[in-house]
Order: structure tokens, then sequence, then C-alpha cells
């Protein structure tokens, strides 16, 4: 079963979709945040059978504006794509591909363009590491 990972950002949207066995999540592209359809698209195209979307907390576990944003996307897409559609407290995980990118010694320009399919591929793999313990 293929799983597709969501990040959520205010321009754009990190995809990320996992292996047929659901152990690896491989980060596959950015699109833009009204893009539904490229959505509909990968889905169809990767035969995903469930959705994960990340869901930003606060620190203190509540939910604030941006996850209240998430939120709102989840059901619109819920509208467009009968699948199950799951949310993953995603909670520093673009601090943490920040971090992995800074470690590849990528230029600022060159981390802007990925960073969002890495967190995508991160809240992803943490999911499906979490379904295996």
């Amino acid at each position: 079963m293929r799983i597709m990972g969501l990040d959520f950002g205010e321009k754009r949207i990190g995809v990320a979709v996992s292996d047929l066995l659901g152990y690896i999540a491989q980060g596959i592209s950015v699109v833009k945040r009204e893009d539904i359809e490229e959505l509909k698209k990968i889905v169809s195209d990767y035969d995903v059978e469930r959705i994960i979307v990340g869901l930003p907390k606060n620190m203190d576990g509540s939910i604030g504006d941006q996850g209240n944003k998430v939120l709102a996307f989840i059901e619109d897409l819920k509208k467009e794509i009968d699948l199950p559609i799951l949310t993953w407290d995603e909670r520093l995980t673009t601090k943490e591909a920040e971090g992995v990118l800074l470690k590849a010694d990528l230029s600022r320009a060159k981390r802007k363009k990925v960073i969002d399919k890495l967190a995508a591929q991160l809240i992803l793999q943490g999911y499906l590491d979490s379904q295996r313990s």
C-alpha cells in the first residue's frame, strides 16, 4: 500500500510517497498550495491509498493558526479525494529538514527549492516508522 505525505506551507505543499511495502518515504515534488488537481494526479499516478498531512502544533500540544489552516485544507481535500486522510504531529519537522540541508552544505537558494519536499518526507517517514513499532 502506497501512502502519500504532505507538508502544508504558506505557499507550497511538499509531497512524499512511500514505497509499496510502506517502509521508505521519498520526497517527490512541491506543488502550489491551491493546486489540488496536481495532488489528485499524484494520487492516481502512484496509486496512493492513504494520505498523511503534517499538523503543526504548538509546543504545548495545542493547535494554533497554522494548524487550523491545515485542518481547513484537509476538509477541502476530503471533498476532492476520497481516501483516508490522517494528520501527523509535525512539530519541528521543518527545522529538522533545514538542519539536514545545512549539514549537506546546500546554498540558501537550493535549500528553498527542496525543504518542503524533505519536510514531507520526514513527516511520512515518522508515520511509517510508527506503524512498524
